[in-house]
């Protein structure tokens, strides 16, 4: 699914009841979910997160930036912090599942909306920027609120989209689609700010400033244009300081990683690391300020997985366990997963999913008088377990003793089969959710002609959801053979019994999703459609028998 974050800076930081009509106005789009919500009462501004899927992100920021319109009055406002409108800033930055061209299409289509709907000013910015020169937030923003009625009327300061002039009371606004900001912290076994400060300059992109001599108080050196010049530093898109926290007694590097494709925060930690080091300083642990994706976790563990040579191939939590232990982010207080990563803060903690049960309900739910969970579920559950065993056996084999050097042969199988796994698992839930909607097409009213056309549509629709659904649980299925035969083969010799287990279960799971494919399709009035996945499921189940025959003749030849 793909999702993206948006961090609009709204120009009200001290009325909160203001703030509050804005908040409700975004969150009147349900799909979304409000993070964060940071009034500042200096600066009058207040910085809002949420997140959610493209579209229903880019709708409830335009309700923001609509209400925001007609609850700010710009010509009142005073602040600390650079302005130029009611919403001054709605940058849109990529989470997961969506690349940054593609958000930026999102920020521009967003910006279209409120320059056209809203008759606001707008300029694009960062990766959404069409013009030259409009990457920089801080160079577009110039001039702030009370320069802006003459700037606008400027050749080169015209907006992207809505009027040519601004209106007093809302202002221009910058709209655009930026990298994920991180805020990081790394703990240093010091108290000396100015040695946390030398570790900062050997990192960070912009470095230190050249001197003549003595490095610390030498003659800064400067180019022809009579600008410092600067010796940069080892990390690219950081920016870093050093300073003492009192309230742990200890200095810290503190580093903004502007941009983390480039330098990730596992780069960054063990970087100031090795800096450290060279300093006879200790790094002693860190902290992660605000939320973060997933992903720069799970990039973590396996980077220091494949550090110790160990398999990648291992759940979400143990490689987040791994991150938070190697780089030491619970040293200054718990870290919890489930409130700083922004996809765990999206799921509905109130849902019912089946993989979220335990052994003891899923067996009781799937018992019980509901035809749901049913045999489509229980196949992509036993897929599942299929490729978990052969992912088990590629995590021993990497493990064992003697083969240390093929530890990334198997680390690969398994990292294949934790990626089926989870397919499969989330297909135990699609599986029921299908179902469910054939059932809801049939609760339809069909009292009237219209409405009997709209149900047989809605039923029609339901079913064909009801026949791709267990037609993939059978090529994921099916597509666990390659690792569970390999396993069979070249894996751990004493655990090759659970490769003849994962074999069963695979060709189980293919052959059960088939019959409910089979089932579905006599419900089903596009029969071209109808022959043409029956005949591919019945060569999947063909392929099924035979690489279970083929497995389990090694598996016998092995243990007899």
């Amino acid at each position: 699914m793909p999702i993206i974050e948006c961090v609009p800076n709204f120009s009200e930081g001290q009325d909160l009841s203001v703030i509050k009509t804005i908040t409700d106005a975004i969150e009147s789009v349900s799909e979304i979910r409000l993070l964060n919500v940071d009034p500042g009462k200096a600066t009058n501004r207040t910085v809002v997160t949420f997140v959610g899927e493209p579209e229903d992100v880019i709708e409830a920021a335009f309700r923001g930036i609509q209400k925001a319109a007609q609850v700010i009055d710009m010509s009142r406002h005073k602040g600390e912090h650079p302005r130029m409108g009611a919403t001054d800033v709605c940058p849109l930055i990529p989470i997961s599942g969506i690349s940054m061209e593609e958000t930026a299409h999102f920020a521009q289509k967003l910006a279209r909306r409120v320059g056209d709907e809203l008759q606001i000013p707008v300029y694009l910015y960062e990766a959404a920027a069409k013009i030259k020169g409009r990457t920089n937030l801080s160079e577009i923003r110039a001039g702030e609120y009370e320069g802006f009625f003459e700037k606008i009327k400027h050749p080169d300061w015209r907006p992207d989209f809505g009027p040519l002039e601004m209106d007093a009371k809302t202002g221009a606004t910058v709209i655009g689609a930026r990298d994920f900001l991180i805020a990081y912290n790394v703990n240093l076994n010091t108290t000396s700010v100015r040695r946390a400060n030398s570790i900062a300059f050997d990192v960070r992109e912009r470095g230190r400033v050249l001197r003549e001599g003595d490095p610390i108080t030498g003659k800064i050196k400067k180019d022809e244009n009579g600008n410092p010049i600067h010796i940069p530093g080892s990390l690219k898109s950081v920016k870093a300081i050093g300073w003492f926290i009192e309230e742990y007694g200890v200095a810290q590097i503190s580093m903004n990683l502007t941009n983390i494709r480039e330098t990730p925060v596992h780069i960054a930690f063990d970087e100031v690391c090795k800096k450290a080091d060279k300093r006879g300083i200790r790094v002693t642990g860190s902290e992660l300020v605000g939320l973060l994706p997933l992903d720069c976790l799970l990039d973590a563990g396996r980077y220091f997985l494949a550090k110790q040579q160990r398999s990648l191939g291992v759940s979400n939590a143990e490689l987040i366990k791994i991150a938070v232990k190697s780089m030491g982010l619970d040293e200054l207080g718990p870290f919890e997963p489930e409130k700083r990563v922004i996809e765990y803060l999206l799921n509905d903690p109130k849902s019912k999913r089946l993989i979220q049960m335990n052994l003891q309900d899923f067996a009781d739910e799937t018992a019980s008088e509901s035809p749901a969970p049913g045999g489509g579920s229980i196949a992509a559950y036993l897929g599942s377990l299929g490729v978990s065993l052969a992912t088990m056996v590629a995590n021993l084999s990497s493990h064992k003793r003697g083969w240390d050097e093929r530890w990334e042969e198997f680390s690969i199988w398994a990292e294949k089969g934790q990626i089926l796994k989870q397919h499969l698992l989330n297909m135990v839930d699609e599986d029921t959710n299908a179902f469910n909607g054939i059932m809801a097409a049939f609760g339809l009213s069909n009292s009237t002609e219209e409405e009997k056309l709209v149900r047989k549509n809605a039923i029609q629709t339901a079913t064909k959801v009801a026949i791709v659904t267990p037609f993939k649980v059978m090529q994921l299925a099916n597509d666990s053979f390659e690792i569970i035969k390999a396993m069979a083969e070249e894996g751990n010799p004493n655990s090759v019994s659970d490769a003849g287990v994962a074999a069963l279960c695979a060709r189980s799971a293919v052959l059960g999703a088939f019959l409910n494919v089979k089932i579905n399709c006599g419900s089903y009035n596009d029969k071209e459609f109808v022959a043409d996945i029956l005949i591919k499921g019945q060569q999947i189940v063909d392929n099924a028998i035979s690489q279970e025959n083929e497995i389990l003749k090694v598996v016998y030849h092995k243990i007899e």
